[in-house]
């Protein structure tokens, strides 16, 4: 029995409950819950999403791209520390071994109110000799996907030979950039940071990003010149809706592009991970103008053979800074693997509507043993690997042969309607009510957790706030989930469902 299953009570009929609801009632209901939550200890982030409530249901703000800052430099200078230091948490990975690969490359920081996209480029180096090209190939990624440039310089060892090579291309690039001369533990050791002014990037900022030192200072600094919004990343409103192409290398992404623009645009080569820069490219399908961005398998020279992944996922997730709906595009010539699955994964952290695009369909024959097996396997594996998808639209497409591609449209509008879509107040704790009365929460410790009040606090994705006495189980969050796709469709969007427990004010 899975765990939602546990609150199953036969049906419900919360769908008929709710189509003859008094949408007037139903407001003023949920105003009533709302004002009895002055009787809780509520902080300021509550009353913010409160207040949001009066008179949300004229429309939603569309929230502006965050501006992004990288932080770019050789192995073992610091970088993954300094990254946990500006976020206040320990997210990167530290070691001494240099180039310690990580998944994730991309943070959400904050500062004096400031809130901000963070990009560690620390992920990888391959050996001694190819170390020079590959952090400059590091920088120049990171150069292309950010507002703010954060390079980071051991002051102890002082500027070497990779250094002044990553310096050449940060001149010649458009970005501000800050010098941080790192490890400079103490007051004794600044004039090994006054050194590096010979690198001709302007005042070193010395900073112990171990320790702390000089941080708070530095990040004053860098605020003065962020961008409200990124440049790079910036949301068009009312332009063309941006669609990154996500999938691991050869799975067809390119040829998926070409085919949709009606033309040659993408290099496409049978080896894998031909395509290097992302590709911006306006393409009209379905009557529609789409801004299309190809990301990318890196190309693989042998010396980049692991790096490859490293720089992918940096790009992949630049992409999706920049897109609002990321197809992910599945080869169903072969297995569903673990990168396919990062990739989604990728996707759902971002926040993105999700469409899956099963390519290379043309391979798999009616009349074929062998391709009616690979269609009996696939069946399995999306059942078993994509379970936690299962809300995504998916099309089964040629990108080679342009089968099919008419059926990304209404995959991609679906996705993008859902990820904008918002309930009303009064419908949303309607149905809170009608789902707890059917299917209460078990007592956890002789207590039941009661559901005070809920609101959608934002779109893009759809996010819900649920104000509780207590904690619920994750299952039974789950099913309230579950329970909200079934009746309200959101097709093509995670759903994010944060809690607030709130204790009674003391009399």
């Amino acid at each position: 029995m899975s765990a939602e299953d546990e609150y199953e009570g036969g049906p419900d009929h919360l769908e008929e409950k709710l189509a003859d609801l008094d949408e007037e009632l139903a407001e003023q209901r949920a105003a009533g819950l709302r004002a009895s939550l002055a009787d809780y200890e509520l902080d300021e982030d509550d009353a913010d999403i409160l207040d949001g409530f009066d008179g949300e249901e004229d429309g939603y703000q569309i929230l502006p791209a965050l501006p992004v800052i990288a932080i770019v430099g050789r192995p073992n200078v610091g970088k993954s520390a300094l990254v946990n230091r500006i976020l206040g948490r320990r997210e990167a990975v530290v070691e001494d071994t240099p180039g310690v690969t990580r998944d994730r490359v991309t943070y959400k920081g904050e500062w004096m109110e400031r809130r901000f996209t963070l990009v560690d480029t620390g992920g990888w180096e391959p050996d001694a000799r190819g170390i020079d090209r590959s952090v400059a190939a590091q920088a120049e990624v990171a150069i292309e996907l950010c507002d703010i440039v954060l390079f980071v310089v051991d002051a102890m060892v002082g500027a070497t030979a990779t250094d002044e090579a990553v310096v050449r291309m940060l001149r010649k690039s458009d970005r501000p950039v800050f010098l941080i001369a790192n490890k400079v533990d103490d007051a004794k050791h600044e004039p090994e940071a006054a050194a590096l002014w010979n690198l001709g990037l302007g005042e070193p900022h010395p900073v112990s990003a171990i320790h702390g030192r000089g941080v708070a200072d530095l990040l004053d600094e860098v605020m003065k010149v962020l961008p409200e919004v990124s440049a790079v990343a910036g949301n068009e409103i009312g332009g063309p809706r941006r669609v990154a192409i996500l999938g691991r290398p050869n799975v067809g992404k390119s040829s998926l592009l070409n085919k949709a623009a009606g033309e040659e645009r993408v290099v496409v080569n049978e080896l894998a991970g031909t395509t290097r820069d992302p590709v911006d490219e306006l393409v009209e399908l379905g009557g529609k103008l789409w801004r299309f961005v190809d990301t990318a398998g890196i190309r693989r020279r042998v010396h980049l053979q692991q790096g490859a992944d490293f720089y992918a996922s940096l790009r992949t997730s630049a992409a999706l800074e920049k897109a609002e709906v990321a197809v992910v595009v599945l080869d169903v010539s072969q297995s569903i693997s673990v990168q396919d699955l990062n990739i989604i994964d990728l996707v759902l952290e971002s926040g993105r509507a999700l469409v899956l695009a099963f390519n290379k369909w043309d391979r798999l024959s009616d009349d074929d043993m062998e391709s009616a097996d690979r269609r009996r396997y696939l069946e399995r594996e999306i059942e078993q690997d994509l379970a936690h998808v299962t809300w995504a639209p998916r099309v089964n497409i040629s990108a080679r042969t342009g089968r099919h591609l008419e059926k990304l449209v209404p995959a991609l509008e679906t996705a993008l309607a859902s990820w904008d879509q918002r309930i009303p107040t009064g419908k949303f704790n309607a149905f809170l009510a009608a789902l707890v009365a059917e299917h209460p929460h078990p007592l956890r410790g002789g207590k039941q957790p009661r559901i005070l009040f809920g609101t959608q606090a934002s779109t893009r994705p759809p996010t819900f706030v649920l104000f509780t006495t207590g904690f619920l189980d994750p299952g039974y969050r789950r099913f309230i989930q579950r329970r909200l796709r079934e009746i309200f469709g959101f097709e093509g969007t995670p759903i994010v469902t944060n809690m607030r427990v709130r204790e009674k004010r003391q009399r």
